[in-house]
């Protein structure tokens, strides 16, 4: 089973974030290739980040939750997400009001783009 494993340090998302970028209406993805070694041959590094500005900790949470489960059941579907790379997925504000449905296409293309 895959699990998601996040960056924990202050330069690993520097280093994340200078390279790919793909932004879609509801989030923005950051990919690096893996610059450091995941605890677990099978973990995948992501990170879900949200800006304050966005709301209260209610529907920051909300929108980390809908990102989290797209990412786990693109992880489901054989090679829809590279695993030679470091993300880093942006929520943004319009992400709360729109449905999981709706979200899962933008997902699945942006991931295509950084591959």
């Amino acid at each position: 089973m895959v699990r998601l494993e996040s960056l924990k340090k202050s330069n690993q998302f520097k280093k994340a974030l200078k390279e790919k970028k793909v932004h879609a209406k509801c989030f923005s993805i950051f990919a690096a290739k893996n610059f450091y070694k995941p605890t677990h041959k099978n973990n995948l590094l992501i990170s879900f980040v949200m800006k304050k500005k966005i709301g209260n900790a209610v529907k920051r949470n909300k929108i980390r939750r809908k990102l989290k489960a797209i990412v786990y059941k693109l992880l489901k579907k054989r090679g829809a997400i590279s695993r030679d790379y470091t993300y880093i997925v942006f929520g943004k504000s319009n992400a709360y009001v729109e449905k999981e449905i709706n979200l899962m296409p933008a997902m699945i293309e942006c991931f295509n783009k950084i591959k």
